[in-house]
């Protein structure tokens, strides 16, 4: 009886080992069968990929994707060589003690240290855990993508016969930082902000963790990239032009339409500029607003702050940085575009 009793059990106890099996065999079956009827039915995609829509839309994606690449490329190299070669000790001794001119100091600073969004808040977070006051850390958090020098770069070479792009992103990007450095040092609470816990590599060697932030932020800034390339060509290949004339009409509408694609592409700063100058469409200031709102918040940069800093905060931040952003992206776009 005892031998029958143990048995089923036995039995049962191989069901989800099989079931395992089965699933892990299912992703390359699948690929399989994509691949032959991809084969199949090469004679209708040839056919496809040969129209005018098409062609079109191959020209956009190939010309932004080829552009940005070798920018985002060096901003992830610099970017990983500043988060693991540069002490954050280095950022609490070079601040100013008094918050008020910390926050200044701090934006500017992101303007000569190169680094992308995705790189710029586990630094903001290792400020913050080394002492550095927080309306500072995110000063430096919101200025250092936006316009380090292979951003600025990267939109001059977008932007050859509009040099005032360039300023206008500087001035306007440095302005929100700053505002919403002193907006937190005014408003924010300790409670708000949940202490960031230690980086993933610390236990690791500087050599490991730099090929490993590369190899991160080059997929995933990357994948990003081709999201973002593949939006533009869309926009300019199939969306009616009716449609996106009509939008970028209204200076309201085509103001509130960037901003809101700019959160939703999340595209890396070292190369959202040059989707930005295929929005042909609208107007420098709308074109700046998208280049202003982007490196400071979409969805991963969202993600990544409430990751670091608890998701009450990114709840409070985020909202606040996209309203002053946009702001300062008028505000500077009437005056100097």
């Amino acid at each position: 009886m005892a031998i029958t009793e143990d048995a089923p059990p036995a039995a049962s106890e191989e069901c989800p080992v099989q079931e395992k099996a089965d699933r892990r065999l299912s992703s390359p079956l699948l690929l399989t069968l994509l691949l032959v009827l991809a084969v199949l039915a090469q004679s209708p995609i040839r056919g496809l990929l040969g129209t005018p829509l098409m062609q079109s839309w191959t020209t956009v994606f190939v010309a932004v994707t080829v552009q940005a690449l070798p920018f985002l490329v060096l901003g992830v190299l610099l970017s990983a060589a500043l988060a693991v070669f540069v002490p954050p000790s280095f950022f609490a001794r070079a601040l100013p003690s008094r918050p008020a001119l910390a926050v200044p100091v701090a934006g500017i600073a992101g303007a000569v240290l190169p680094g992308c969004e995705c790189a710029s808040v586990p630094v903001a977070g290792a400020l913050v855990r080394r002492g550095v006051t927080p309306a500072a850390a995110l000063a430096f958090l919101l200025s250092a993508p936006a316009i380090n020098p292979i951003v600025l770069t990267a939109t001059a070479v977008a932007f050859p016969r509009d040099p005032e792009m360039v300023l206008a992103r500087f001035l306007a990007s440095l302005l929100v930082a700053c505002a919403m450095g002193w907006l937190w040092q005014r408003l924010g609470r300790t409670d708000w902000l949940r202490p960031p816990a230690h980086g993933a590599h610390e236990g690791a060697t500087k050599g490991e963790t730099f090929w490993n932030a590369v190899r991160h932020d080059t997929v995933h800034a990357g994948g990003f990239l081709v999201l973002g390339a593949m939006a533009a060509a869309t926009l300019k290949a199939a969306v009616p032009a009716g449609w996106l004339r009509a939008a970028a009409g209204d200076p309201a509408v085509s103001v509130l339409a960037l901003a809101v694609l700019a959160v939703l592409l999340s595209i890396c700063s070292e190369a959202d500029a040059f989707v930005a100058a295929s929005l042909t469409q609208f107007s420098p200031t709308a074109r700046l607003v998208f280049l202003v709102v982007g490196p400071m918040i979409d969805l991963k940069l969202f993600a990544m702050q409430a990751g670091t800093f608890g998701r009450g905060f990114a709840l409070r931040f985020a909202p606040a940085t996209f309203a002053l952003a946009v702001a300062g992206a008028v505000l500077t776009g009437a005056v100097l575009l």
